[in-house]
């Protein structure tokens, strides 16, 4: 059950240079990093991201949060990756997310509040919900070339 998953840290996340934080919890766990790099994105990429939420209301505040500052994008290779990061974050809802988990630890806010702002919900970052998603959200955002196969030690571990 090898998998890849697509992990971002979201504008909050960098700014609050949380970066090392982030990644230093997928490569503790055995999760291999195979693709990284940093983008800002425009809104048009971020409609094709979040394609599913564009005609919602709160559209536009996750739009403004997601293009304000550049993203850390990765892909993650490992066990039953997509569901180990959705572990690893928390909950959507940083005010729900367990302690010991990113958003746990890292955010507090609610969608309440962020509605009532009309902000987009700064919970640092992004992990494909599913296997179909993950496989949609690493073609958007990685080419073939720009993910590696390379060998590393957790590897004796699960093979």
């Amino acid at each position: 059950m090898i998998e890849n998953t697509l992990i971002l840290i979201k504008p909050d996340g960098v700014q609050r240079g949380l970066i090392g934080e982030i990644i230093n919890r997928f490569e503790k766990v055995g999760l291999k990093i195979i693709g990284m790099k940093m983008i800002w994105i425009d809104k048009e990429f971020a409609r094709k991201h979040y394609k599913e939420h564009v005609e919602k209301a709160f559209y536009p505040g996750l739009e403004a949060m997601i293009t304000e500052g550049p993203v850390i994008s990765m892909v993650l290779e490992g066990v039953d990756a997509v569901e180990l990061t959705r572990k690893i974050v928390g909950s959507t809802e940083p005010k729900n997310a367990t302690p010991g988990t990113i958003r746990g630890d890292y955010a507090h806010i609610s969608y309440g509040h962020a509605d009532e702002k009309g902000i987009g919900i700064k919970n640092l970052v992004h992990a494909s919900a599913t296997k179909e998603e993950s496989k949609e959200e690493i073609k958007l955002w990685f080419k073939e070339n720009e993910m590696y196969d390379y060998k590393n030690v957790n590897e004796i571990h699960i093979r």
